[in-house]
């Protein structure tokens, strides 16, 4: 310890005229010594206080939402289920979460109808066509055991594009907004060519695969027109299927014609001219107007607590990273 940083509401250091100034002055540096100690050892716990805190009150909060949604559930409702952001295996708009809070919604004996509302651009095909399938069999087996239809809508809200049309076709009728973007009935891959940059920079590649076929769409090698041309039949078959499901869920509503399936979007009005829409309509117009029962109940299936933080942090610390390497530019690349 320097006399520099020595604080000057304490005792001052023994002067070297003092008898056993020495003696004097490591017993000073050990009082001060344990005086830091301790004042840091406070203030480790006061940190670890606040976040305990911090936890219990995400914890009381998530428990209160949970308890007043279950009381709301008990009389005539309608369930909203949100299918929001891209649509993947590993994201809130996962099949296995929005086929868990459909199947939860149709077993609820107050549940009078159920509103999708979708805020999507799309995304994987497969997850996608679980929902449309799981919506069919669900109503199916609703109509079975009860002699009635459980409703079930779609709601667009900015973005109801690609694989989020294709959810909400599986549904009795769409609302739209007006300023809603509705469409992109379409597939697309997407990769990179850099070979003609590795030739000017004399750089080669070298790819071994087991399989003439096992490196198609390698961005640094060549695309032979023999695998352009599988990858395209891959997509126009992919295509096919997403078209069957529209004119299956949609039937004669439709009132466009081929450009409807060429990748094209369109605002809200348009999509109800065009028969991809019904109508104008919120979730609380739907609710009220279609349903019968105006109270929402939201059946979305949060992640639990300690996932949600698990991938805030991660979001965060993947954020700092990148940004110190000079990575992470105007735009961000992790939200």
């Amino acid at each position: 310890m320097s006399w520099r940083f020595w604080r000057k509401d304490r005792e001052p250091m023994p002067s070297p005229d003092q008898p056993d100034w020495e003696h004097a002055l490591i017993n000073r540096m050990a009082v001060e010594y344990l005086h830091d100690q301790r004042a840091r050892r406070r203030w480790g716990l006061a940190f670890k206080l606040l976040i305990l805190f911090y936890l219990v009150g995400l914890m009381v909060a998530t428990f209160s939402n949970d308890v007043l949604d279950g009381l709301s559930s008990t009389e005539g409702h309608t369930a909203l289920i949100e299918v929001k952001g891209v649509i993947s295996a590993d994201s809130d708009a996962s099949a296995d979460r929005i086929i868990s809070a459909l199947r939860t919604a149709f077993e609820s004996d107050n549940v009078k109808g159920i509103v999708l509302r979708i805020n999507s651009p799309g995304g994987s095909p497969v997850q996608a066509g679980y929902i449309n399938d799981e919506v069919a069999r669900l109503k199916a087996k609703y109509k079975k055991e009860h002699d009635r239809d459980m409703p079930v809508y779609a709601v667009a809200v900015d973005l109801c594009a690609s694989g989020g049309y294709y959810v909400a076709v599986g549904a009795d009728a769409i609302y739209v907004d007006k300023a809603s973007l509705v469409g992109s009935i379409g597939v697309r891959i997407d990769s990179f060519g850099f070979q003609g940059l590795m030739e000017d920079f004399g750089i080669e590649r070298r790819l071994l695969t087991a399989g003439a076929n096992k490196g198609i769409l390698d961005p640094f090698s060549p695309l032979p027109e023999s695998q352009r041309q599988f990858i395209q039949r891959v997509l126009d078959r992919l295509h096919g299927q997403f078209i069957a499901a529209v004119k299956q869920g949609r039937g004669d509503r439709l009132k466009g014609g081929d450009e409807l399936f060429s990748g094209l979007f369109w605002s809200g009005e348009e999509a109800v001219d065009l028969g991809l829409a019904d109508g104008l309509g919120s979730s609380s117009y739907v609710a009220r107007e279609l349903i019968g029962a105006e109270k929402i109940v939201d059946y979305t299936k949060k992640r639990d607590l300690l996932d949600s933080v698990a991938n805030r942090l991660g979001v965060r610390i993947g954020n700092g990273v990148l940004e110190s390497l000079g990575l992470l530019g105007e735009a961000g690349l992790l939200h």
